[in-house]
């Protein structure tokens, strides 16, 4: 079976999570919660959704992004043995930087 490729609909946003490392580099086991922020990297977008006038409006977020996602909340997608989760725009709530 070939590899799928899921394209979001309107504003969705599909977002792989970033899962933060359960054990340091010399084993010792960090408990759950330690992790930092609740963080993913955008990996498709969809075209946008359209105004009362039929205009589109661009998703303002672009692939490979990482973005700050809300505690709940997006819906749980598997793609082969990938997992991810697909968000509407306004549910992010914002873009995380260096």
């Amino acid at each position: 079976m070939a590899a799928k490729r899921l394209i979001p609909t309107l504003n969705r946003v599909l977002v792989e999570k970033i899962v933060a490392p359960s054990k340091t580099a010399a084993g010792i086991l960090l408990p759950e919660k330690s992790s930092k922020l609740n963080s993913g990297k955008v990996v498709a977008v969809g075209p946008g959704s359209l105004d009362n006038a039929g205009n589109r409006i661009p998703v303002a977020l672009k692939e490979g992004e990482t973005v700050l996602l809300p505690e709940f909340g997006g819906t749980q997608v598997k793609l082969g043995e990938k997992e991810f989760h697909l968000f509407r725009e306004e549910d992010i709530l914002g873009t995380l930087h260096d």
